[in-house]
């Protein structure tokens, strides 16, 4: 749920990257059209702003902490209760003081930004935001399923219809941003919670950013990051296509392809691009796999002129019927197991819980830096 082992480089824009991205660019161009006839919708500046978000929506005091759900480098995710009506949140909680100290300023605010402005069944829904003097506060859904990252370990891999149960809500969850100019750059499993009743709300949107064309950051986790990011290229939609072909690959697998003890090997051997596919891939994953994990942006699948409709008519996914996912009217292939209805944690593990410096008002030296919260 918080961001775990992400790498994070800024590269600014040169000339010569500038020039070497025109192909790249008009590719993007190309399949935002291409997005907009699929969907028969005009083409949208940027996505409305829902009216339940607003900015000090909430405070501290709205909320009991009953424990932490998760933690990374930034702070804490905590289960909370509201104090008005017994509703249960997650509250993300990230201390300033780290975000300017990592340089995660820009990151943290487009994270705002983006959940903001995004409503999908399958991607988590913020409520709101708040700030003290030492934290930011981001109110979401509480989702109880856990991660996907626990069920994978727990079970080792996965048969090859449940991989593709997951890997098909993320098909439709990233057509929706990429649809809305949304790159999410940090596909994993971590990432990628469980709703009671086993349908996907993918998480953390730290490095989530709008782009109508090429970007050239450096970020996400390593196992994931698409050969043209670590290369330093202009890069478009396609690395959330490269990351979905390594997800598919680390479900049906149990582990990455490209896994190895430091992050500096395995971006060797990301950038090598040798895969090797167990001898339990049957042959119509293998070739979409081969597709998706290409850096060949020419054959990368989901990048092509028809955009996400190659990966959905891809023949592994031959059984989905697109519509009855998108409404959730199809039977999820593992139910978690809920022991105590609303608001049970037992699928998320124990952390030791520190005494909290939360809710003091007083000094703010990074306030003109987060204003939006």
């Amino acid at each position: 749920m918080m961001e775990t082992h992400a790498q994070y480089v800024d590269y600014l824009p040169t000339k010569e990257k500038q020039e070497t991205s025109q192909e790249l660019e008009d590719t993007a161009q190309q399949q935002q059209i291409l997005y907009q006839k699929a969907m028969n919708q005009e083409q949208p500046s940027v996505l409305q702003q829902r009216s339940t978000v607003s900015k000090g929506k909430y405070t501290l005091n709205d909320f009991q902490i009953m424990r932490t759900l998760g933690t990374g480098s930034f702070g804490r995710v905590h289960l909370v209760r509201s104090v008005h009506n017994g509703r249960y949140y997650a509250i993300k909680v990230l201390k300033k003081q780290q975000i300017v100290k990592m340089k995660q300023i820009e990151h943290t605010n487009d994270e705002r930004r983006m959940l903001k402005l995004v409503e999908h069944p399958f991607l988590i829904r913020m409520w709101g935001t708040f700030q003290d003097s030492n934290n930011l506060f981001m109110v979401m859904d509480y989702i109880e399923g856990g991660e996907l990252f626990s069920l994978l370990r727990k079970s080792q891999r996965f048969p090859n219809p449940v991989a593709k149960f997951y890997a098909a809500e993320v098909v439709l969850a990233l057509e929706y941003l990429h649809f809305n100019n949304i790159i999410y750059r940090d596909l994993k499993p971590e990432n990628i919670l469980l709703d009671r009743n086993g349908h996907i709300k993918i998480t953390d949107f730290g490095f989530a950013k709008e782009v109508t064309t090429v970007t050239w950051t450096l970020c996400g986790t390593p196992d994931y990051i698409a050969p043209e990011v670590i290369a330093t290229k202009p890069y478009n939609k396609s690395v959330d296509w490269w990351s979905l072909g390594i997800l598919i690959y680390e479900m049906l697998a149990g582990y990455t392809p490209f896994y190895d003890t430091t992050p500096m090997k395995t971006y060797e051997k990301i950038l090598h691009g040798r895969v090797t596919y167990p001898s339990f891939f049957n042959s119509d994953v293998v070739d979409l796999l081969s597709k998706l994990i290409t850096a060949d942006l020419t054959r990368r699948i989901g990048n092509l002129q028809n955009g996400t409709q190659e990966i959905k008519s891809h023949p592994w996914f031959s059984e989905v019927v697109w519509e009855k996912l998108l409404s959730k009217d199809i039977e999820t292939p593992y139910e978690p197991p809920i022991v105590s209805g609303v608001g049970d944690t037992s699928l998320f593990d124990q952390y030791p819980e520190e005494r909290l410096n939360y809710g003091i008002h007083g000094e703010d030296p990074y306030e003109a830096l987060f204003t939006d919260f």
